[in-house]
């Protein structure tokens, strides 16, 4: 008995020291993430980095403008969601309401193994391969675009969404999927009707965790876009198929030059991490608040 309590207390001491060790790295990420950024805006002014439109921290004349890679992030992300939102909702639809266990049993996995492709060739198929095919459809498409970057981030966002959705339909109970068949109503109104909403909170989280990972994306968007920064529009087609480089791409390309480690432009590096930061941690708390607010609570 005495023995039991013993092992008992060192996995419940073990258990705390992990989550402080957890909670320890994060803040300390956040807090030289804080410290630097501080060391930065006290050389540039934070309305010169939001608000301007040229990005150049290592080649004279020097330029800090945030807003081309905030623009190109978002443009990468917004294509990326317009392919993985709804792939990802309707193989999940597909696998809780329509598939028998077996064929869910293998389809789930081979969907999920897509998340353990490394993204360096994500990166590598979408220049060998999703360039070309668009080439064929676009002949003014750059070898570096925004168009092949969001479908290769999109497929890779897929089993992020599709997974997690599926997981939350499967949690509505089959009582409500039978009191709407009692009703008369046919397998695919109870689907959108009665089963879609009920698992809304997490069918939304699971949208909020894919955009979160598509704007944090690296390897594979500087593979597939380039590192050209310019300020785009979204709304204009034909930036859709020219280069542009993103947050995590910038953050690359300063990490991997010759720059000072105190220098502006190193300095550069944490500004735009915090930005990006901020950015996660918006949709982050947006997520948690839509979970809460459309919780549903099954007995």
């Amino acid at each position: 008995m005495r023995a039991q309590r013993a092992r008992e207390r060192a996995i419940h001491v073990l258990l705390f020291i992990s989550a402080l060790l957890t909670v320890g790295v994060t803040l300390g990420i956040i807090l030289t993430l804080f410290a630097d950024t501080v060391t930065f805006f006290r050389n540039v002014s934070p309305i010169e980095f939001f608000t301007g439109t040229k990005w150049s921290p290592t080649i004279k004349p020097y330029s800090y403008g945030v807003l081309p890679l905030v623009a190109g992030t978002i443009m990468v992300t917004v294509g990326a969601g317009a392919i993985a939102i709804p792939v990802g909702l309707l193989s999940a639809i597909y696998l809780s309401e329509y598939a028998s266990e077996r064929t869910r049993s293998i389809l789930k996995p081979m969907l999920e193994i897509l998340a353990g492709i490394p993204t360096v060739v994500y990166g590598f198929f979408a220049f060998a391969y999703i360039t070309p095919f668009l080439k064929g459809l676009f002949p003014d498409i750059s070898a570096y675009n925004v168009l092949s970057a969001s479908v290769v981030v999109g497929i890779m966002i897929i089993p992020i969404v599709a997974s997690i959705s599926e997981d939350a339909l499967r949690a509505v109970p089959r009582s409500l999927r039978e009191a709407g068949y009692a009703l008369g109503a046919r397998k695919v109104r109870v689907i959108w009707s009665i089963v879609v909403p009920s698992a809304l909170s997490g069918i939304v989280a699971s949208f909020i965790l894919g955009i979160s990972r598509a704007i944090g994306e690296t390897m594979a968007v500087t593979i597939a876009a380039g590192r050209t920064p310019r300020l785009v529009n979204p709304l204009n087609p034909a930036d859709w198929l020219k280069p542009i480089e993103t947050m995590t791409a910038a953050m690359v390309e300063i990490g991997l030059s010759d720059v000072s480690g105190h220098s502006i432009a190193y300095k550069s590096l944490f500004a735009i991490g915090f930005t990006l930061f901020l950015m996660t941690m918006a949709l982050n708390t947006v997520s948690y608040y839509i979970k809460m607010r459309f919780r549903e609570v099954y007995r």
